[in-house]
């Protein structure tokens, strides 16, 4: 887990899982998130949300996974129910607050942004330009310097990582900073942020998250700062080894095709 940032991200990315929703979206111009919900992002919570777009889940089936409709946000609002939906006079949640995002009409980015792991979300927090330039799911996050820094070298490895990887468990939500899946074991890379994985606290978090990930089946490898901003070759070949020692990487969702990083960086891949 990355250390909390002050990037202006001003660009949310939305779930919507139901077509009623998209709908609504489409034909209506508005979206609701409940006040209730823990994790609704700072950007609507204080009202600087500049523009907003659609991740549609496996309800969509061929439009599933991937994102296409976004809009610049003109309002943002708290409302109850009773007032989003005025014919549902019998509604036992009636009194329900939302905030109401109201934006123009949606448009269709110029290529859909595709999840090829079929991801998990709540929402994506980003930037507008990341928004108009990503191709795939994992570009659209925009986290602490340090993470963008592994990201970018993960990419110029082609090393198969899913940023901020929504991981469920039964007691609590957690997200990784990035996810790897090997054949014999998942792996968890964090980049920890001086300003805040060094205090008692967080040190003591972060052993008690790493051994419940590992009780799940987890492998966590841990890098501060420094080892990344100053040694980022010696991060990235641990990376490779652990993928190593551990089958290879899946470069695919749902096949049998693993890759193996050799130190001459030459790759084999695998068929099973």
């Amino acid at each position: 887990m990355s250390a909390p940032q002050t990037i202006n991200r001003d660009t949310l990315v939305a779930i919507t899982n139901r077509k009623e929703d998209l709908k609504i979206a489409l034909e209506q111009n508005w979206y609701r998130i409940p006040v209730s919900t823990k994790n609704t992002p700072l950007s609507v919570k204080e009202n600087y949300l500049k523009y907003i777009a659609f991740y549609q889940t496996s309800i969509f089936k061929e439009k599933a996974f991937l994102i296409e409709w976004f809009a610049k946000v003109k309002k943002i609002s708290i409302i109850k129910r009773k007032e989003l939906f005025p014919e549902l006079t019998n509604d036992p949640k009636t009194e329900k607050e939302y905030y109401k995002i109201e934006f123009s009409k949606l448009e269709k980015l110029p290529t859909p942004i595709i999840s090829t792991r079929h991801r998990r979300m709540l929402f994506v927090n980003t930037t507008f330009k990341r928004l108009m330039n990503s191709k795939e799911f994992n570009d659209l996050f925009f986290e602490s310097p340090i993470e963008e820094k592994l990201w970018y070298k993960f990419k110029d490895e082609k090393i198969a990582a899913e940023r901020q990887y929504m991981y469920q468990t039964k007691e609590r939500l957690y997200y990784l900073d990035f996810a790897l899946f090997c054949r014999k074991i998942a792996l968890d890379v964090e980049c920890d942020g001086d300003t805040y994985h060094l205090s008692v606290n967080a040190v003591k978090y972060d052993k008690k998250r790493n051994n419940y990930l590992t009780k799940l089946g987890w492998i966590v490898l841990r890098y501060t700062t420094d080892e990344i901003i100053q040694n980022i070759n010696y991060v990235v070949g641990q990376v490779k080894e652990t993928i190593n020692h551990y089958g290879g990487l899946e470069i695919e969702p749902g096949n049998q095709n693993f890759k193996y990083f050799l130190k001459d960086d030459e790759q084999i891949d695998l068929f099973d």
